[in-house]
């Protein structure tokens, strides 16, 4: 994302991060355009990207780092963090119907949520490693 030095259990993570930027970007502009063709090309784009890159990466989260943080000042990142993947989540039934408001709903949600894991939860995450 940016040159921060991030532990190598979570530079793999990272760089997906940035990947997930440049998707969340694709969303919004499709969205924008108002050209139906390509926010269902976007559409599809981001359904692919999520079974083949966003669940493999939420799965890793939720199963190797999230139960790192089991002390109770951690539960809020851990909430926010399952949150946000099941927002992500409960938007492909509307993508899968190219629908453009679902679609600019996932690019925000998206880009929102990769921010929130680099500033706030990795950091706490590498304190822990």
């Amino acid at each position: 994302m940016h040159d921060v030095k991030r532990s190598t259990v979570l530079q793999p993570l990272s760089r997906e991060h940035h990947t997930a930027l440049t998707l969340a970007k694709v969303c919004e502009r499709a969205t924008q355009s108002c050209d139906e063709n390509l926010v269902a090309e976007t559409c599809q784009r981001v359904i692919r990207a999520f079974s083949d890159e966003l669940e493999p990466h939420f799965q890793v989260e939720e199963q190797s780092l999230l139960p790192l943080l089991r002390s109770a000042e951690n539960r809020s990142l851990v909430q926010r963090t399952l949150a946000d993947h099941q927002q992500l989540r409960a938007l492909l039934d509307d993508l899968r119907r190219n629908d453009s408001e679902a679609l600019g709903s996932f690019g925000k949600s998206l880009s929102a949520h990769v921010r929130f894991e680099e500033r706030e939860l990795f950091p706490v995450i590498e304190s822990l490693l």
